[in-house]
């Protein structure tokens, strides 16, 4: 088989916008192991647009989800996938309020759009069910049908002249700079060997797995990851908002808050629980967690019924660590950190990341080239 251009490795939402733009000027070819694209971190998530408050100046995730959120509203109102720029209320208790105020300042600082205090009466008035010390609104903050987004791209990669190949397993690979060697497992248990000048692993939860199987990658360039599952319980009846509410973030997450779906049904989620991993991954829903986010619930909510609070859903996301600290930030291995030519990997890529896809894409067609 003649070599490609270029060969993408998984059809999550960023992998599908990397193959929508960069099929714009060479052969695509999207490799994905799952029966339809994004079965994993694109669509067990909030299904948030994100406005970039949480990241820190100069980060990755700060620079690529204020781009990213600007192009994908773009790309809402162009595509007609649906959308909507709700707002989102950012939840101080009593003894929060130096958080709060450190969310600001830090929103200021990346250039995010500015964050909006509110007055206790005017927040009362307008969610009064809501209990808080002070509040704070993100305007441009927002929620999309991520269903909706995976299937655009997949279609404007496609009428580019992609090749998404469902069903299509890599289990081998092999590099050398400008040339590498794929070994895929077909739907029909047919194998075959694939070549190309330029791979972009966008893999998600199997990035790491897939590294460690690639000949010719420097095994010290792959970093630890360890797996997060995020639980979420769905809302028994009429949302008390049509706003995203959070609370203060927590370590490796956001806190248990409630976004709202195109439909208007609250959910609230996630939570942190570390899993080990496993193949398929373990998306079992650990109903015993209900206490403590009916807990969390009602330090913002105190009104909530428990009985209205109804298992849902869980995702799991990849956190990475070196020597045992924990990376924060998105990690995009390009020929500057692993010296292979042509070579991206996407590590690390959870939230923002359906946000930042479109920008990630960019991203990376400026480092190709």
């Amino acid at each position: 088989m003649e070599p490609v251009d270029t060969v993408i490795i998984g059809a999550g939402v960023v992998g599908l916008a990397l193959a929508r733009s960069l099929s714009a000027d060479r052969s695509v070819i999207v490799l994905e192991q799952e029966h339809q694209p994004g079965s994993h971190l694109s669509s067990r998530n909030s299904e948030v647009i994100h406005a970039g408050l949480y990241y820190p100046p100069g980060s990755l995730k700060a620079r690529l989800c204020l781009a990213g959120s600007d192009a994908l509203y773009r790309y809402c109102e162009t595509t007609g996938v649906p959308y909507r720029q709700c707002g989102k209320l950012l939840v101080a208790q009593k003894g929060e309020e130096t958080r709060l105020q450190q969310l600001h300042d830090n929103a200021a600082a990346v250039g995010a759009p500015a964050l909006k205090p509110l007055a206790r009466r005017e927040w009362q008035q307008q969610e009064p069910w809501l209990n808080a010390s002070e509040v704070l609104l993100s305007p441009g903050s927002g929620i999309i049908d991520s269903h909706a987004l995976l299937y655009q791209l997949q279609q404007d990669a496609e009428s580019n002249g992609a090749v998404v190949a469902l069903h299509h397993r890599v289990e081998k690979l092999q590099c050398e700079t400008d040339r590498y060697m794929l070994r895929v497992h077909a739907s029909d248990h047919q194998r075959f060997t694939l070549r190309c000048r330029q791979l972009i692993l966008a893999t998600g939860l199997f990035t790491t797995r897939l590294l460690e199987n690639a000949a010719g990658f420097p095994a010290e360039q792959i970093p630890q990851q360890r797996l997060a599952r995020g639980n979420y319980f769905a809302l028994d009846g009429r949302s008390p908002t049509r706003r995203l509410v959070y609370p203060m973030p927590e370590a490796h997450g956001l806190g248990i808050h409630l976004t709202v779906d195109m439909a208007g049904q609250a959910r609230f989620g996630p939570d942190v629980e570390w899993i080990e991993p496993t193949l398929p991954p373990d998306y079992r829903l650990d109903v015993e967690r209900k206490a403590t986010f009916v807990e969390a619930i009602q330090q913002y909510w105190p009104d909530l019924n428990p009985d209205r609070l109804q298992p849902g859903y869980s995702g799991i996301r990849p956190k990475l660590f070196r020597q045992g600290e924990a990376v924060t930030d998105f990690l995009i291995q390009d020929v500057g950190s692993h010296g292979l030519s042509g070579m991206i990997n996407l590590l690390g890529i959870e939230s923002p990341g359906l946000t930042a896809a479109l920008a990630i894409a960019d991203e990376v067609k400026g480092r190709l080239g």
